[in-house]
């Protein structure tokens, strides 16, 4: 276990996100993510009456649906469980985030769009690790084609960008500092240790 041996506890609520990349036959890309919440012990809901430890307060799923510059093309959201019957009625506005692009502004484009009471707090916040995820998927699997001996004239024009241009990841956290060591290892001329 890589944190310390904790104090003594018990556990009271369990907090799960999943979320998965697909890329999809037509080229396009889905990213689908869940948020799943349970209590470890009975409450009683106004809405639904007693909730039974074990099963979710909230579960709630988001689907998007990118190109490969990671402008959202659809997204999908629905809410299976959640503490009041007026919950799932917000999901329909995740639409709006239809024609926005995952890159700079994103938190504060989804908050303008479906942030308060526009939308829900949890989904919003699933949005998070589902851009994260849109990225590991879409750019792992750009740049293994990349790699790869039979380059078509699209990845061509990828692998010159890639080669010619400031990476994305650039500042965006520790590894990536321009003066860190993966920078000077990864990208020389970008390093400025």
């Amino acid at each position: 276990m890589p944190l310390t041996s904790p104090s003594p506890r018990k556990s009271l609520h369990d907090r799960e996100i999943s979320c998965t990349g697909f890329h999809r036959s037509d080229g396009l890309w889905d990213i689908e993510g869940r948020l799943t919440d349970r209590k470890n012990y009975s409450i009683e809901n106004e809405n639904r009456g007693q909730v039974n430890a074990g099963e979710p307060i909230h579960d709630m799923w988001i689907r998007v649906t990118l190109d490969d510059n990671l402008l959202i093309i659809n997204v999908e959201a629905a809410t299976d469980a959640s503490p009041y019957s007026i919950c799932p009625d917000i999901t329909a506005n995740f639409s709006r985030l239809k024609g926005i692009t995952i890159g700079p502004g994103w938190r504060r484009l989804v908050q303008s769009r479906v942030g308060g009471v526009h939308g829900c707090t949890h989904l919003v916040e699933l949005l998070g690790p589902i851009a994260t995820t849109a990225y590991q998927t879409i750019f792992s699997k750009k740049a293994e084609n990349i790699k790869s001996p039979k380059l078509n004239q699209n990845q061509i024009d990828v692998e010159e960008e890639v080669n010619t241009s400031q990476p994305k990841l650039l500042n965006t956290c520790h590894a990536f500092n321009e003066t860190s060591t993966v920078v000077k290892k990864r990208w020389p001329n970008y390093y400025k240790g």
